[in-house]
């Protein structure tokens, strides 16, 4: 079964793709990157293009992450 993280995209006329997360708008692609992304869409199994659009959004880091305070010994 594939893992759906609840991405879903929109190509729109235009040659605009709406990116958006649980019903929320999380990217718009625009041009060439719209282009190149479809079509790598077009490759993909649903499992991996829920993976792909969560690191298109930033939305790919879960946990510790963007959580830990600044360490003086990494500063």
């Amino acid at each position: 079964m594939a893992e759906d993280l609840g991405f879903l995209f929109v190509a729109r006329n235009g040659g605009e793709v709406v990116i958006s997360h649980r019903g929320t708008v999380a990217a718009t692609l625009r041009g060439d990157t719209a282009q190149a992304f479809l079509a790598e869409m077009d490759l993909l199994d649903p499992a991996s293009q829920q993976q792909q659009m969560a690191r298109l959004t930033g939305n790919d880091l879960r946990g510790s992450e963007g959580q830990a305070r600044p360490q003086p010994r990494n500063g």
